[in-house]
């Protein structure tokens, strides 16, 4: 049995900086991730916003800020929660290893746990089209993460679908290591900052505005998708299907512990970044609003003061 005081679950910017901070504290502290630190934040190809970095990639921030945190709190990647508890005032955690994941009901190889506190910073997953071929042609031409699949796409034709920061960033990715990539939008305009609209238009990539995908198309890979643009459906070919739409709160731990969720699903925390189960905080994506790294570590930082204060004060 393993004991801490505060156990952080979700190891992307919140988490990390939330381990840092109860570290920092002389809190006795784990992160857990079911992968790797970082998050979705490591696919981001580049940030110009963060402070103290006239630009940065996410996948070098992450690194930083995990080898920065370890040096005051425990870190597990790769494990997953089997099961949380409480029972006399602690929270009983069993985890295993995310590869025997499709085991679910075993507790082989589980490792047992305690915290007095918990801090939920366990993000989002990225939206899905829920159109024929997206799942069938996965790994095969569509793809969520540029800088994770761009490199196998150099020289060829690429639609990348959204309006958004993350659509934008990963367009240019795209274009800057020699994809044909071009944009599909579903409106007349962008939702993205201006100054990335402002980096499309001097890098040429063009925008097929008003415009959706209905289906993905191919044989061993993708080499088509069905364009509906301004209510007439054409064949459009293409070689690969990136998709940056947005992100879905990953809120399964919270609904099992019983913590209250907004309509849309994303954990409620007051200023506090406490919930309404005590000794329970949440940060980052996971409790919605402006989804920025630099937000998501402000909120680490403060769930983690949070959850020493209240064990200490």
């Amino acid at each position: 049995m393993y004991e801490y005081d505060i156990v952080i679950i979700g190891g992307g910017p919140a988490g990390l900086t939330a381990g840092l901070y109860a570290g920092r504290q002389n809190s006795k502290a784990l992160i857990i991730d079911k992968s790797l630190v970082g998050g979705l934040g490591r696919e981001v190809p580049m940030m110009e916003n963060y402070p103290g970095f006239d630009l940065i990639s996410g996948l070098e921030l992450a690194e930083k800020m995990k080898s920065q945190t370890k040096k005051f709190c425990d870190i597990k990647e790769n494990e997953t929660i089997h099961s949380i508890e409480k029972i006399d005032d602690k929270f009983h955690i069993k985890t295993k290893p995310s590869s025997l994941l499709l085991d679910s009901t075993s507790t082989d190889q589980c490792t047992e746990i305690t915290a007095k506190s918990l801090i939920l910073a366990t993000g989002a997953s990225h939206k899905h089209l829920n159109i024929p071929g997206e799942s069938e042609f996965l790994g095969r031409g569509v793809a969520y993460c540029a800088t994770c699949d761009g490199m196998f796409f150099i020289d060829k034709n690429v639609l990348m679908v959204g309006g958004g920061n993350s659509a934008a960033q990963e367009a240019l990715y795209l274009k800057k290591i020699g994809c044909n990539v071009k944009l599909v939008h579903r409106r007349d305009s962008l939702r993205c900052e201006q100054r990335l609209q402002d980096l499309l238009e001097e890098n040429n990539i063009e925008i097929i505005w008003n415009s959706t995908i209905e289906e993905i198309k191919g044989d061993l890979m993708v080499n088509s998708v069905n364009l509906l643009k301004e209510g007439k459906l054409q064949d459009y070919p293409t070689d690969a299907v990136f998709i940056a739409i947005g992100d879905s709160p990953s809120n399964q731990l919270a609904k099992d512990l019983n913590v209250a969720l907004d309509d849309n699903g994303y954990i409620i925390t007051d200023k506090n970044q406490s919930t309404n189960i005590k000794h329970i905080y949440s940060a980052g994506d996971i409790t919605g609003g402006v989804k920025q790294w630099i937000v998501a570590c402000g909120e680490g930082a403060i769930a983690a003061m949070s959850a020493y204060n209240d064990l200490n004060l």
